[in-house]
């Protein structure tokens, strides 16, 4: 379930990897008081996923993904609280599209360069949005956030509880699909190329692969999912806020994934659970200081397990195979 799916092999899906599906839908049931909490986990796993298949598989790095994650937030924001359009899939699948746009859009630009000014201008991007959200507030509400936002029942059945019963299993659903989605790209011949492209660009170049055209595609499809992931937060909380656009959210995104394990697709659920869960504990425990915590955690990390947490799991089950092997030998 660590390294596997992405690096060749049996597209299958194995029965291990069933396993975090099952204990999420465990959680639906064992701990109904923290589903709400569990939504807005699965939303940032969505949201980790998104950056993973660009950075882990492509090599893209990026520090503004948050620019597609806000857009989705308030597209989605926008057309229930000013249009009054509030099915929940139409306000997903608008939250994709407009994501999708500006995905396409600024990919086209920042995927001709390279290294620091790719880096750059990918910041630039979410500072301009941030900007706009923060200026169009007839639109947005500006700094105050919008709100406002009701959201329909889905399916005309399915009202969005206090309780979280409702956004939980409608985060975990889109996050099954979309994941499944991501698992396809990844064993196909198109993510053999972001490998490729991530290895040796001027090789896949020399070979006459499209490079450029890869790039932009898989940027725009993680900017789709990116989006989603925005509109689930905003149908689960029923408010927008500024946040979403800023650079914290994108710092903290990487962090997820560095903590789970980048280029390793189930990093991203890895990263975000943990993460979040620190930083409810910490803030509880230490509200001044919780930060802290999370860079002690996040500096041993990235100094003993080059991996991520998924990394020290392989070292583990390396140990054990071999010690098995060892006692058969």
């Amino acid at each position: 379930m660590s390294g596997g799916a992405g690096y060749g092999g049996d597209p299958r899906i194995r029965l291990l990897e069933w396993l975090p599906w099952l204990a999420a839908v465990a959680v639906f049931w064992a701990l109904p008081e923290y589903l709400l909490f569990g939504a807005r986990i699965l939303t940032y796993v969505l949201f980790a996923l998104s950056l993973d298949l660009i950075l882990g598989y492509a090599g893209i790095v990026t520090l503004g993904h948050s620019a597609f994650f806000g857009t989705g937030a308030y597209v989605a924001g926008i057309l229930a609280a000013r249009l009054k359009l509030t099915d929940p899939i139409v306000l997903l699948l608008a939250a994709a599209l407009a994501a999708g746009v500006l995905g396409l859009a600024t990919g086209a630009v920042i995927l001709r360069t390279r290294g620091l000014t790719q880096l750059m201008l990918t910041l630039a991007i979410a500072a301009v949005c941030l900007e706009i959200a923060n200026k169009a507030t007839p639109l947005t509400g500006g700094a105050d956030g919008l709100s406002g936002v009701t959201i329909a029942p889905i399916l005309g059945a399915f009202r969005f509880d206090l309780f979280g019963r409702t956004a939980y299993a409608w985060c975990l659903i889109m996050l099954f699909a979309l994941w499944w989605l991501v698992r396809r790209v990844i064993y196909s011949p198109f993510g053999a190329t972001l490998r490729g492209i991530r290895e040796n660009r001027v090789r896949m170049d020399a070979i006459g692969a499209p490079v450029y055209r890869r790039l932009v595609t898989v940027y725009t499809l993680s900017a789709v999912i990116a989006g989603v992931a925005g509109a689930l937060l905003t149908e689960t909380n029923q408010f927008v806020g500024l946040n979403v656009l800023g650079f914290e959210p994108s710092g903290e995104l990487l962090v997820m994934l560095i903590l789970g394990g980048v280029g390793r697709l189930y990093g991203a659920f890895v990263g975000p659970l943990v993460y979040l869960i620190a930083q409810d504990v910490l803030a509880k425990q230490f509200p001044q200081y919780w930060y802290l915590g999370i860079g002690l955690m996040l500096v041993l990390v990235v100094l003993f397990a080059r991996g991520g947490i998924l990394g020290i799991v392989d070292g583990l089950v390396a140990r054990v195979r071999a010690r098995a092997a060892g006692s058969r030998g």
